[in-house]
Parts: structure tokens; C-alpha cells; sequence
């Protein structure tokens, strides 16, 4: 049936004619996946500094920010992530540095990461790494540029 039948159906059978409108749909500030609260994928962030791998956290030590939950290797590194969680979580919620670099929210994988000035940052995959490592400053600062005009 065309939308213009429709209308004039329910007027006929006095049904009110209501207009939705689309909902928009902002991402979280902290990526965790479609069905998780998890962020990094259960990956302790402070490891990544610490040990120099992605290293798995545990269930007992975790902390909450931003809206996700973070999972540590141990209390020490729960207790560093809480006295200063902008130093240790990723860049751009962790979603993809390199996607972001244009503007599009795209899953990060704890998998596949670097350090960058004392940051971390995120890739979706093997492939999208070794194409933001050809130009890290450069899609740096275009993926900063993206993030802070997403964030206001």
C-alpha cells in the first residue's frame, strides 16, 4: 500500500496520523561491542605500557569509565588506570585511529595497537594498521581533528 493510501485509510477510520521521525544514534564515547560494557576486550590498558603487549585482564580487577568497564592483569595496574585514566585508556575511545582519521567510527581491536607520544591508539585490523603506520602524524591529526568535532 503507498504511503498516500495509508494516509487516507487512517483518516477515514479516524486513527490519528503520526509522524516519526529518525532516531539519531550517537556511539558511546567508549568502544565495547554490540552485546558487551567491556572495553579493549577485556584487555588490561595499562599493560600496553607497562609490559608492551596486550596482556588479558581479570574479572577481580576491574574499574569503570566513561561508561565501560576496564579489566586489569592486576590491582596495581587497576589502581594506576583510576589515578589517571586519561593517561592509560585509548585515543579516541578506542575505536579505529585510522577510520577516525576520516571521520567514521569504526571497532578498534586490542589486537592491533601502538604507542604514540605517550598515547594509545587502536586499528581495526592487521591491514588497517600497516596503512596508518605509513602516515601516523598525519592521521593523527586528522583522526583529533574528527574525534573532538564528534565530541562536542
Amino acid at each position: 500500500m503507498k504511503l498516500r493510501s495509508m494516509i487516507f485509510a487512517a483518516g477515514l477510520a479516524g486513527l490519528p496520523i503520526v509522524a516519526v521521525a529518525p532516531i539519531a544514534h550517537a556511539e558511546p564515547p567508549i568502544y565495547t561491542g554490540v552485546f558487551s560494557d567491556t572495553a579493549l576486550q577485556g584487555y588490561d590498558p595499562v599493560a600496553y605500557f607497562t609490559s608492551g603487549a596486550p596482556v588479558k585482564g581479570d574479572d577481580a580487577f576491574t574499574a569503570d569509565y566513561m561508561g565501560a568497564k576496564f579489566k586489569f592483569a592486576s590491582a596495581v595496574n587497576r589502581d594506576a588506570f583510576i589515578e589517571a585514566p586519561e593517561k592509560y585508556a585509548p585515543q579516541y575511545g578506542g575505536y579505529c585511529a585510522w577510520a577516525m582519521a576520516d571521520g567514521k567510527h569504526a571497532k578498534g581491536d586490542a589486537r592491533y595497537w601502538k604507542i604514540v607520544d605517550g598515547k594509545l591508539y587502536l586499528n581495526y585490523n592487521k591491514s588497517i594498521q600497516k596503512k596508518w603506520d605509513s602516515d601516523v602524524p598525519a592521521f593523527i591529526d586528522r583522526a583529533d581533528t574528527a574525534w573532538s568535532s564528534i565530541n562536542d
